[in-house]
Parts: C-alpha cells; sequence; structure tokens
C-alpha cells in the first residue's frame, strides 16, 4: 500500500467527526486542513530524500514512541484532545526538524486554503505529525529500512503524491514545485529537485491570487507573469537558505553531562557547542563569545515561542542543570527591516520569552538576563534574504562558568 492510500485508510471519518466537534470545525474544512498538514509534511520529506544526515535524525524519531503503533494508536487520544504525552512531544520535535522556521507560515498557508481558524490549523499540522511518523514507522518496521533506503522509498513514493491543480495552474506554475490541492482529497507532488518546503508555501500563498488573475481576461497577462517571476526568486533565495541551516546541524548523538543525564542532540547544533564552551578551561569567558540557537519558533512577529521549540529549550536547561555555576545572558536580535523601534521591542520581547521559559523549566531566574538588541550587530548580509534570516535570531553567551 503506498503513502497516499495508507493516509486516506487512516483519516477517518470518527476522527475527522470528533476533530471537527473539539475545534468547532466543520468535518469538510478539518479534513482538508489534516490532508494540507500531511501533504505538507509529505513533500519537505521527499524534497529531502537524498541528505542522508537528515534521514537518520528522522529514523531516530520514528524509532522512539512505541514505534509506529505507539503514533498510530495515538491518533484517536489526539483527535479526543487527551494526547500521550510522549508522542505529542515526538511529534513537536518531528514537526520541528521537518519544517524548521517554516511551521508558522505553513500553518497560515492552511487555515488559509481550507478556511480553518489559525489555532485549529495549528492543531491539525501537530496531529499531522505523529499521523506521517506512523506511516513511515509501518514502511521502516516492514522493510527494515536504513536511511538510504527511506530515502529511496520517499523518492519513489514521489509521483503517487501528485495533487492536480485548477485547470490551467500546472502550466502557469511550471517553474514551481506541485502546490498541495487542499480542496481535494489529495497529496502533492514532490518535485525533484525541490529541498525545502517553502517554494510549496509560497505557492499556496499565491494560489487564490493567481486563480483570480486567470479569470481576468488578456489585461492580467503582465500581471501574471510578475507574480510567477518573483514566486522564482523567493524559491530560489528561501530554498537555498533553509537547505545550508538544517544542513549544518548535522546527524543526532548521544552525549552524557556530568550528572549523568544523556542528551539526544545534533553534533554540528548548538547545544553540544555550548557543552564544549563550558567544559573546554581554555575557553575563557568573554563579551564576543555567543551561541545562536538554531531550533527555536516563534509566531510571526511575536514573542510566542511554538511547541516545537521546547526540544531545545529543554536541552539548554538541562545543560545549566549540570553546570550548576553557569550563568546566560540571551540576546535577541532582528533584521533591519521596519520600524527600528518595533524591531527592538521584538528582539526584547523575543529574548524575556526564552529566558521565561528556562525559568519554569526549573532555572533560577538569577542565572539568566535577557536584552533586546533590534538590528545591531548583524551577522549576515541585510540586502539578502539569506542575510535576512541569518540575522533574526536569539543568542545566548556564558556569563559566568
Amino acid at each position: 500500500m503506498s503513502l497516499l492510500e495508507t493516509l486516506g485508510s487512516l483519516i477517518t471519518p470518527q476522527i475527522v467527526g470528533s476533530l471537527a466537534s473539539r475545534l468547532g470545525e466543520s468535518e469538510s474544512a478539518v479534513q482538508k486542513g489534516l490532508q494540507g498538514g500531511a501533504a505538507a509534511l509529505l513533500s519537505s520529506l521527499a524534497g529531502r530524500a537524498s541528505d542522508s544526515g537528515f534521514l537518520s535524525q528522522i529514523l531516530a524519531l520514528l524509532t522512539s514512541g512505541g514505534g509506529s503503533a505507539g503514533f498510530l494508536g495515538s491518533l484517536s487520544s489526539l483527535a479526543g484532545g487527551q494526547p500521550n504525552a510522549g508522542v505529542s512531544d515526538l511529534g513537536n520535535k518531528f514537526l520541528g526538524l521537518v519544517l524548521g522556521n517554516n511551521q508558522t507560515v505553513v500553518t497560515d498557508a492552511i487555515s488559509s486554503a481550507a478556511g480553518l481558524k489559525g489555532s485549529s490549523a495549528s492543531s491539525l499540522l501537530s496531529m499531522a505529525a505523529p499521523l506521517v511518523m506512523g506511516i513511515l514507522g509501518q514502511k521502516v518496521s516492514q522493510g527494515g529500512l536504513n536511511a538510504s533506503s527511506l530515502g529511496q522509498l520517499l523518492q519513489s513514493e514521489a509521483p503517487s503524491l501528485a495533487g492536480l491543480l485548477p485547470g490551467g495552474l500546472g502550466s502557469l506554475l511550471g517553474s514551481l514545485p506541485s502546490l498541495p490541492n487542499l480542496a481535494a482529497a489529495s497529496l502533492p507532488e514532490a518535485k525533484e529537485g525541490v529541498k525545502w518546503l517553502w517554494p510549496l508555501v509560497i505557492g499556496l500563498a499565491l494560489l487564490a491570487g493567481v486563480f483570480w488573475l486567470m479569470n481576468q481576461g488578456p489585461k492580467a497577462e503582465p500581471v501574471k507573469e510578475a507574480v510567477v517571476e518573483t514566486a522564482k526568486t523567493a524559491e530560489t533565495a528561501v530554498a537555498t537558505t533553509a537547505n545550508s541551516m538544517w544542513a549544518a546541524l548535522g546527524e543526532l548523538f548521544k552525549r552524557k553531562l556530568p550528572n549523568g543525564l544523556e542528551l539526544s542532540i545534533p553534533k554540528l547544533g548548538v547545544e553540544n557547542r555550548l557543552i564544549d564552551f563550558i567544559e573546554d578551561a581554555a575557553k575563557p569567558v568573554d563579551k564576543t563569545t555567543w551561541f545562536d540557537f538554531d531550533r527555536l519558533l516563534f509566531d510571526t512577529g511575536k514573542a510566542t515561542l511554538q511547541a516545537a521549540s521546547s526540544e531545545q529549550l529543554t536541552n539548554v536547561a538541562n545543560i545549566l542543570k549540570a553546570f550548576p555555576n553557569v550563568e546566560l545572558r540571551i540576546g535577541g536580535y532582528t533584521d533591519n527591516t521596519g520600524d527600528k523601534a518595533a524591531n527592538l521591542k521584538l528582539s526584547t520581547d523575543r529574548a524575556a520569552s526564552v529566558r521565561a521559559e528556562l525559568v519554569t523549566m526549573g532555572i533560577d531566574a538569577g542565572r539568566l538576563t535577557s536584552e533586546g538588541y533590534g538590528d545591531q550587530f548583524p551577522v549576515g548580509d541585510n540586502s539578502t534574504e539569506e542575510g535576512r534570516q541569518k540575522n533574526r535570531r536569539v543568542s545566548m553567551r556564558v556569563t559566568k562558568k
């Protein structure tokens, strides 16, 4: 049975009805939203089928939490609003790993396309994560797959994920990856060579506007061409940036802390580099050595941390517990677009949110300070999208070992 067929068999009327009742949405909108969330995740995975480091991290998550039976067995409880805490946590980790900083914009796209409240779209995307994990977990356990063979499976399944677009859009958006048609019960095509989800999101955002333009007659042609050209440029920029960011983290491995606790962290992730710095007596505390968080997610334009951020924050909290003398300063930064005062406030609020979350995880507030710096101290070129994305960050500096 293909991924598409398995997905269809799991999204039962009972689950859809339960979700619709709990979320206060129509069953039709819930089904479209749940399919859209699963489609986005599967499409992103298929687009990175040749990235063995990334797939190794996915495999580590798939074999956690009781395997596929654990994930699929949790669907009824998730639909009823009583999720298994372990499965829910693994689902959030999966979302963060697969979608990265794009989770909010994907949620917004699903909300708009399916006619859902933003909170409902977010809930459905969270439920789609263990759904997709269960489907893939079944394939892994049945076939004894490793990272390489999982990648081959995703590549072989890609054609079956093709979602038909409304008439004419296929040729108009031919330079973009195929988009999920949330108005139909189908999944998107994971076009070969597309390495990240941003092009999918761009297409979703443009879908309604382009469809309108197609019905405006000959005068709309120049506008249609401009829309497509803009999408091409944005696709290239965001896909390149996202690829480099996630490829840089490396594979997951186990690192034991002085108190005996083992963390499962990326080899090149911020947690590993932070521990190295703390343990290296030859590296003194200074005012220039900052460590950028690499898996924090905020709501767009807000200081609200998303659930997927909990993995990295929990790791940092555990590091601080293992090194009780260490103190940190949390810094928030933005790019230089928009109002400077608003950027400074946003950066300050985001740094404060990270500090507050670490305090709720059991870290003494006296060990942590926070400050926002707005667009000061850029680490990237603000004239490029890649540079601006690097500048939108939250960092930490060790102020005491």
